[in-house]
């Protein structure tokens, strides 16, 4: 007899295990070019989302340290029950008493400062430049995260050159083997020439597997950097070209000098110092301030105690006369911080100089590799090719078509390196340079844009 719920039950077992086993077939393809990735990357990658949470921190922070020199106001309320513990006598009852009885005060205070010795305007200074800085690192933040989106991007096409490269190379000895072991079932060649041709096959599988591996690592990483989920199937619209960089070293370096937000935030670092050293020397100076004070008070038991009304202005100057030398140790260690934000200030300009050379360096030993490279892999085609006929015409060896096999795929090999260093140190020289991410594809115009930075704060 047929039984419904049991066959039900296997059917959903069924297809949940076949949904399990299959579940690459419905993992999420997604095409895109460099651009998308970029953007991708700009829009959900959690390093902006904090630079943009950091700016707008210091923003408050500036805020608040503006709003120091402004009108503060103060209200507060008493209430409470009080007397003596003892009875006392009281004249005026002629009896003793404890007196016991409710108390009620309010008051409003309003006060300005009208001289800080420099505290005030020292901290705005503080947090002016911690906020530029801030604004520079949500600049900063954007142009590497492009660097690393594109870094990423470049490392899959990489990659997948490179399993294409092994493949071919794989291709190519399976064809040969063919060819080896036909001569051999005729007797033409040795035994020895199959088994060594068989050992480079396997040789070159597993060459072929790790560029698999290694390319499925490259795009779960690009995944990761463009915010979708990891077993998402990239397809890549781009490939590794070569584009040549029109400019030279000192359009690079006096670019820099404009753009690097490192060397303005650091400049901005000295500024803070600064306004920290003007902190601290207020310490010496007197402090006044300006107040004005509305109170009603009362005993009694009437609440909340609004009788009683008085009032009060006045100006009040406080000022330090002795401290056993803690402000001037004050003073003494943020001279030493100014003077660290200085020998830091220098240091970060030949750092960056040393890093635009470098990176210039290496994009133009890059673009000599692939000329040099792409010669290569022509003649060694033409090799590869010239040792199978002469193979297949007897007049040359196993090792000779196996040789030019392997030369011709070091040459692929050291030609794909080569695009692909050319690209990567292209967009770590625009990264070291300060390149906008809005006007990265404009880096070979010939004039020197500035530095775009918010200055909300001034």
């Amino acid at each position: 007899m047929f039984n419904y719920k049991k066959s039900r039950k296997v059917l959903v077992l069924t297809a949940a295990v076949s949904l399990l086993c299959s579940q690459s077939v419905f993992a999420e393809t997604l095409e895109l070019d460099l651009d998308d990735a970029v953007q991708r990357a700009l829009t959900t990658n959690p390093a902006i989302k904090i630079a943009v949470s950091e700016k707008k921190g210091s923003r408050a922070e500036l805020n608040a340290a503006r709003a120091g020199r402004g009108i503060s106001i103060d209200a507060e309320h008493r209430s409470g029950r009080g007397g003596y513990a003892d009875p006392q006598w009281n004249t005026a009852t002629s009896s003793y008493s404890k007196n016991l009885g409710n108390s009620h005060s309010n008051s409003i205070t309003a006060s300005i400062p009208i001289y800080t010795g420099g505290q005030l305007s020292g901290t705005i200074d503080q947090a002016k430049a911690n906020y530029k800085s801030y604004a520079l690192g949500e600049t900063k933040a954007y142009i590497e995260m492009k660097k690393t989106a594109t870094d990423g991007y470049f490392s899959l096409l990489q990659a997948g050159n490179m399993e294409n490269l092994y493949q071919d190379s794989v291709n190519q000895l399976e064809e040969h083997l063919k060819n080896v072991q036909a001569q051999y079932d005729v007797g033409v060649v040795a035994k020895v020439d199959v088994l060594r041709s068989e050992v480079s096959l396997a040789n070159a599988q597993q060459q072929l597997i790790q560029a698999t591996n290694n390319y499925d690592v490259a795009e779960a990483s690009l995944n990761k950097i463009i915010g979708t989920s990891l077993d998402t199937t990239l397809k890549l619209k781009d490939s590794l070209q070569y584009t040549p960089y029109e400019n030279d070293m000192q359009y690079c370096l006096d670019y820099a000098s404009m753009n690097r937000a490192e060397l303005e935030q650091s400049r901005l670092a000295v500024d803070a110092a600064k306004g920290a050293v003007k902190v601290a020397k207020s310490g010496f100076l007197p402090k006044v301030t300006a107040s004005a004070t509305e109170s009603w008070g009362g005993s009694g038991s009437n609440w909340p105690g609004d009788d009683k009304e008085n009032w009060s202005v006045g100006i009040g100057a406080t000022m330090n006369i002795f401290d056993s030398g803690v402000t001037l140790s004050k003073v003494h260690a943020a001279e030493e911080k100014l003077l660290q934000a200085e020998e830091t200030y220098r240091d970060t300009v030949n750092s960056v100089e040393l890093e635009v050379r470098s990176n210039y360096l290496g994009l133009r030993e890059a673009e000599k590799r692939i000329s040099t490279t792409q010669v290569a892999v022509a003649k060694a085609e033409e090799d590869f090719h010239i040792a199978q006929v002469r193979y297949m015409a007897g007049v040359g060896t196993n090792l000779d078509v196996i040789d030019a096999q392997v030369a011709l795929t070091e040459a692929k090999t050291n030609f794909v390196n080569a695009l692909y260093d050319y690209n990567t140190s292209k967009i770590a020289l625009e990264t070291s340079m300060g390149v906008p991410v809005a006007v990265t594809a404009a880096a070979n115009t010939t004039n020197l844009p500035t530095m775009s930075t918010e200055t909300a704060a001034e």
